[in-house]
């Protein structure tokens, strides 16, 4: 026997469901634009919220008087649908991982006596559980949005429900470690294509399925490595809510240190990539690159004889960190030894004069030097110089720059290439 009041909390969420799945439904016959098609999750969040479903504390913290509140459940249901959709591309994947975490919430309610949340959970476990049966690999049916997109809204709300119960200070912690995989894809997708000003809402093959699948595993075997990280996800998610909150945050910690692991090993290049410019010295080198510049530009702009300019430039050289200068002006040829590496490690950026003569940077070849940098320090050098004791005018600047060379070792330019 149930009570009318848990059949009520059952049917609040229908309305909601109802317009996320005919979002779905119409994207999948006529292909929605991405905005109009998030304009119509963002109505079914708010439907959900309008009923109830709200965050109402974060880590312990009371959220529900707080304006934010509501943007914030808003964009975690948002956020839930879209994860699902993101992860069906593969068969039985988005179906079986559904299955786990909906399990998941579905023991969580049982400990905590939350029988209306129990019952909601059942119905949607036992539609995918016969879904998966024909949904895994050979599949003969397939999710499409209008089943990927209110499988993750619903356990977003499903989420929210639980965590209200929730006796710990983690709170939402263990619906979001048992909806880690779908949230884990969104999450690496946004900053993938961040990285590389992609757009968010493209489409490419990238996702976690798709490095599995690159990486030589075949659909199946794929699905399966999914199920068992869903597995063990769902054991930390209920090892959490029904933990001490020092336990509990014992077990965050492990479980975000496995998944970052697991990152590690799919191969992003991205994130390489992003560590190497954030933790290897790069925004350092750029930085200070843009300084020396800077006062490049400014000295040589200010310089009235040959010999200021040779002091100028051999104090922007050896900032650069090159090897070698020599300024040739109108046959009077002046060379300044920089660092220790041999010619043969080194190559050579010539760049002409306005006069005759040139002046030649050699510059070490595993020099940490980025190359916008040294671009830039060419068509500053190449705008700035004229003839000696002469400034260059701004007015004939705009000669395009025809012979900017680049030899290996001590050896003449054999060709000059445009730039």
């Amino acid at each position: 026997y149930l009570p009318t009041l848990q059949w009520n909390h059952v049917f609040s969420l229908v309305p909601s469901f109802a317009v996320i799945f005919l979002v779905g439904l119409i994207d999948d016959i006529v292909a929605l634009d991405p905005w109009h098609k998030l304009a119509g999750q963002v109505v079914a969040a708010g439907l959900a919220c309008a009923y109830g479903v709200q965050i109402e504390s974060v880590a312990g913290h009371s959220i529900g008087g707080t304006w934010w509140h509501i943007p914030l459940t808003m964009a975690w249901l948002v956020g839930c649908a879209n994860a699902f959709n993101l992860i069906d591309g593969v068969d039985g994947l988005a179906a079986g991982v559904g299955l786990f975490a909906t399990l998941t919430t579905l023991v969580a309610a049982l400990l905590e006596a939350n029988s209306s949340l129990a019952l909601a959970t059942a119905l949607l476990a036992g539609a995918l559980l016969g879904f998966l049966r024909y949904n895994f690999n050979p599949a003969s049916i397939f999710l499409g949005d209008c089943g990927s997109l209110p499988i993750g809204f619903l356990l977003g709300c499903f989420g929210i429900i639980w965590s209200q119960k929730a006796a710990t200070l983690l709170g939402m912690t263990a619906p979001l470690i048992a909806l880690c995989i779908p949230i884990l894809e969104v999450g690496l997708s946004i900053v993938r294509r961040l990285l590389r000003g992609q757009p968010l809402f493209g489409a490419d093959r990238r996702h976690i399925h798709h490095r599995l699948l690159d990486l030589g595993f075949s659909s199946r075997t794929v699905a399966l490595m999914m199920y068992g990280a869903a597995g063990i996800a769902a054991g930390c998610s209920l090892l959490v809510s029904v933990s001490d909150t020092r336990l509990g945050g014992a077990v965050v910690l492990l479980f975000c240190v496995g998944a970052w692991i697991g990152v590690q090993h799919l191969g992003y290049g991205e994130f390489e990539v992003a560590r190497h410019v954030l933790f290897g010295g790069v925004v350092q080198r750029v930085i200070n690159g843009r300084v020396t510049l800077q006062q490049l530009d400014a000295g040589l702009a200010s310089a009235r004889t040959t010999e200021e300019r040779w002091q100028i430039l051999t104090t922007a050289s050896r900032k650069m960190g090159f090897n070698e200068l020599d300024l040739d002006v109108d046959g009077e040829i002046r060379t300044e030894r920089l660092g220790s590496v041999p010619a043969r490690k080194c190559w050579k950026m010539q760049i002409p004069l306005y006069g005759s003569g040139a002046a030649g940077f050699y510059i070490p070849i595993e020099a940490k030097v980025h190359p916008a940098t040294l671009a830039s320090f060419a068509a500053i050098v190449w705008h700035k110089m004229g003839a000696p004791g002469e400034l260059a005018a701004p007015a004939v600047m705009a000669a395009p720059l025809t012979a900017v060379g680049v030899s290996a070792g001590r050896a003449p330019l054999e060709s000059v290439k445009n730039v």
